[in-house]
């Protein structure tokens, strides 16, 4: 049986929650379907200071703060691996692994995931040295030196940020130059705190147990297998968002992102996209928040239009 509600969202992150909250706070009957635990990233997140109203809180209790503020007006949350959605007429047809669910009023909020290195040590420090996100994570590595691993436009863009309370930064790049944009390369190449390391190709990330303490990479000329002694490792080799359930709706781009416009509706009526999955430079969970607000609104505002 096909259960139906006003809306569904599909992503229980920071911006999916806050549609949620939204929109069911329209007195709209809402679900939220999430194929894991409430929160998103905020639960691979230990520490978070850059969210207003806390000057720190770890992100699984700041997941479930924002869960429960969400499900006191009446949202609903099962578990689903969503496979598929179609259309017929002004109804979406969600179909996850286990349940088919309809509605008329549609919000991804799926997110991206980071491209990992898939290298001994990268999933074991994850949150003890290695990192994804500098302007998350900076603040925890003031006056250390710290490895930045990639050469495109974010690993560049970050080193910068990063070398403002960084001792040093060391880049390591595959390649014997960087891909990143020439005007990002010319302010890194002047900043004095940061160093590269060329045709470094990234053999595991080490550690003592309880944090990481280096990198190992190997010299793609020589062979020859080399150590950076380091207590930070931010990885920006990609960005992909997961949005391959969608594909056959025409609201993604060549690269898989989701353009939308500032009310977070996408090219087909009725469906928004809201927060990482979006095409969008800044990946915050304030402007994740931001984000959902408006796709809870938009889709009441939605949905009263079909009745006018």
């Amino acid at each position: 049986m096909t259960k139906k509600y006003d809306v569904i969202v599909i992503g229980a992150g920071p911006g999916g929650l806050t549609a949620a909250l939204y929109a069911s706070r329209a007195n709209l009957s809402v679900l939220i379907l999430d194929r894991g635990l409430y929160g998103g990233q905020m639960n691979n997140t230990d520490a978070i200071d850059n969210y207003p109203g806390f000057s720190e809180v770890k992100g699984p209790e700041l997941g479930e703060k924002m869960y429960n503020s969400t499900m006191k007006f009446g949202a609903e949350f099962e578990y689903g691996d969503v496979q598929s959605v179609t259309l017929e007429g002004n109804e979406k047809i969600v179909k996850t692994d286990t349940a088919e669910y309809s509605t008329q009023a549609l919000i991804i909020a799926t997110g991206a995931d980071h491209r990992h290195l898939n290298v001994p040590g990268e999933e074991e420090y994850s949150g003890k040295g290695v990192s994804y996100c500098a302007v998350c994570d900076a603040a925890f590595f003031k006056n250390e030196d710290i490895a930045v691993i990639g050469g495109g436009d974010s690993a560049i863009e970050e080193g910068i940020y990063l070398a403002q309370s960084a001792k040093s930064v060391t880049v390591i790049h595959r390649r014997d130059q960087l891909r990143a944009q020439p005007t990002l390369q010319k302010r890194a190449f002047a900043n004095d705190k940061i160093h590269f390391i060329w045709n470094g190709i990234t053999e595991s990330i080490d550690g003592d147990g309880n944090r990481v303490t280096g990198v190992t990479y190997r010299d793609k000329v020589s062979g020859e297998e080399k150590k950076l002694a380091t207590h930070g490792v931010f990885i920006y080799v990609g960005v992909i968002p997961q949005t391959a359930p969608f594909k056959d709706l025409g609201v993604t781009d060549e690269n898989g992102w989701i353009p939308t416009d500032e009310h977070m509706r996408t090219k087909v009526a009725g469906i928004f996209a809201l927060g990482d999955v979006r095409a969008k430079d800044l990946r915050q969970i304030a402007n994740a928040v931001g984000d959902g607000s408006i796709a809870g609104q938009e889709a009441y505002n939605y949905l009263q239009s079909l009745n006018d």
